[in-house]
């Protein structure tokens, strides 16, 4: 996938049963550098579902922005579940939004070791009075695109799950 268009209709539903639902939804992105948030926001009236979206590119920005804590990002990295789970969590601290979506990790084609190949992509779901759900994915040898591509695809699975299962834990 080379674009993001083929998701658009996954976001469109996305946010129509979001806006049943009444929750709001905040992004915390990392190597997909606001590819989530710019999804949503590409369809019109989704200001009243996407209430906003952080591009934390940097540790700073994750501790400036979210509140990662310095000593989450020096244990286990930028690209770890302690992280995305973290941004996840900081992303609903810091904004007024039910659910959260979180996306940290190694685009390429540079950047990667044997513990964190290229590829890696660590991803959190956080909601209102909900345990933070975590998913992992290594996309291997797909291209930079490819990894950033996929990795929203993720992020978009993990949110269509949390507002499908919002009504069984409101």
């Amino acid at each position: 996938m080379t674009d993001l268009s083929p998701l658009h209709p996954r976001a469109q539903h996305l946010l129509e049963k979001a806006r049943a639902k009444g929750v709001t939804i905040v992004t915390a992105e990392s190597c997909t550098g606001g590819l989530v948030a710019g999804l949503l926001t590409e369809i019109a009236g989704s200001s009243d579902v996407v209430e906003r979206g952080f591009v934390t590119y940097s540790n700073e920005a994750k501790m400036e922005m979210l509140g990662v804590p310095e000593a989450t990002l020096i244990a286990h990295g930028a690209v770890s579940e302690a992280t995305a789970r973290a941004m996840a969590e900081g992303a609903l601290t810091h904004s007024r939004a039910a659910f959260a979506v979180a996306i940290t990790g190694i685009a390429g084609p540079g950047g990667g070791t044997d513990e964190k190949p290229v590829g890696l992509v660590h991803f959190a779901c956080a909601g209102t009075g909900r345990p933070t759900v975590h998913a992992e994915r290594r996309f291997g040898s797909l291209d930079r695109a490819g990894v950033r591509y996929s990795a929203v695809a993720q992020a978009l699975a993990m949110l269509e799950e949390a507002v499908a299962d919002w009504s069984l834990t409101a």
